[in-house]
């Protein structure tokens, strides 16, 4: 991409990252130096191509917790993802919690990645089917996977499953935190499955190919539909129960149940995998390996959950997380954990050096380079071949 393909935030964006290069390469670890991980496929299930140190015209934050504010390429972003040897991300576009219609709303998000991808192809491309995954690592691209974190903008009508399909839309998450027409979420106390009508969108979602994902999903939620999909589902960002019990967090029969329909499991790298909300390194590796242990080692991978970008000002930062989580406490949206101290990502492992360190971690506990390459994206890939084809 040239300097004149950028608007003006993008070329400071730019040139401040490159007068910070040298900086950011001694810091890289020896693996992300060396290529030990550079023809691994990296699939970060739920995640971002966003710099969360931009402003909208608000003033607020690019990037808040469950809800990405996509605008146009930014040089950083793309710089850091390029770094980070990421293949793919599954990004959130349209209605997650809030105003607007969520039809609406979501249709005009899609319009806008599709802009995006248009004005950015030697950078970006749409991923479709799993060889668009594999073909975006040959051609150096990243590939954004279209998803929802809500099926809200279904609304009563099963044929706009159809019109995602047709749009692109790859995964779509049956709930987000509060119970929906659809079935709960994980933070509504009744705990209930599947309504009638959830059960024919899972069917409509079989009939596209599009992924089941229940991440924010209540349990009774997350079990039903993987009974009763045809297809394997997905839990694309999570963590584990057994290991800290809450509610965004998966139990092992849920797990395991995913697991043994041929489905993936992302671990994320949020607060939830700390007691005490403050998620470091090794609680994602604990809770990636108690993952393997559970379902196997062809079903667990990542889903972050966060940009690759890191935060530059944490100082600012905590005073926009402690009106963020104060808005979605009011608003009813948000998860038992949350808090104006639990940042959502891990603060030793964060950046375009994240998914590298993290293999290195792997290693150094014992894990084989094959299987680390399948959590790093392989896994991801197998369960696409299933669910969208090759």
């Amino acid at each position: 991409m040239t300097d004149a393909t950028f608007d003006g935030a993008s070329r400071r964006a730019f040139l401040a990252l490159a007068a910070a290069t040298p900086a950011l390469i001694n810091a890289a670890p020896a693996a992300a130096k060396s290529g030990a991980w550079k023809d691994a496929v990296i699939v970060n299930a739920l995640g971002g191509l966003d710099n969360p140190n931009l402003k909208d015209e608000g003033g607020e934050s690019n990037v808040s917790r469950g809800v990405r504010k996509p605008r146009v390429l930014d040089a950083r972003a793309l710089a850091d993802a390029r770094r980070s040897g990421v293949t793919a991300i599954n990004c959130t576009l349209g209605y997650v919690a809030g105003g607007g219609d969520p039809y609406e709303v979501t249709i005009a998000s899609i319009a806008q990645y599709d802009r995006m991808v248009r004005s950015y192809p030697a950078d970006v491309t749409k991923v479709l089917t799993a060889g668009d995954i594999l073909k975006a690592k040959r051609d150096r691209k990243v590939g954004l996977i279209y998803g929802f974190q809500n099926a809200a903008m279904v609304a009563d009508k099963l044929e706009r499953v159809d019109v995602f399909a047709d749009l692109g839309v790859r995964v779509i998450q049956l709930t987000y935190n509060p119970a929906n027409h659809i079935g709960d979420g994980s933070m509504a106390p009744e705990n209930r499955g599947l309504t009638a009508f959830g059960r024919q969108v899972v069917e409509r979602l079989n009939d596209n190919r599009i992924m089941v994902d229940l991440s924010h999903s209540g349990e009774q939620t997350c079990l039903e539909a993987a009974r009763v999909s045809r297809q394997p589902i997905s839990i694309n960002h999570t963590g584990c129960r057994a290991l800290v019990d809450l509610p965004r967090n998966k139990t092992d029969a849920e797990l395991k149940l995913v697991a043994e329909k041929g489905g993936f499991v992302g671990v994320y790298f949020m607060p939830f995998l700390n007691k005490d909300g403050k998620v470091r390194a090794a609680d994602i590796v604990a809770h990636i390996e108690h993952a393997l242990n559970v379902c196997g080692e062809d079903h667990v991978g990542i889903g972050t959950d966060g940009t690759i970008t890191q935060i530059d000002d944490m100082d600012a930062y905590r005073a926009d997380l402690a009106k963020e989580v104060a808005d979605r406490k009011a608003r009813g949206i948000g998860a038992t954990g949350e808090g104006p101290e639990t940042y959502p990502f891990a603060i030793d492992m964060r950046g375009p050096t994240q998914f590298y360190d993290l293999a290195d971690r792997l290693k150094a506990r014992g894990h084989s380079t094959g299987r680390i390459e399948k959590i790093l994206g392989g896994n991801f890939v197998r369960y696409a071949k299933d669910v969208w084809g090759a």
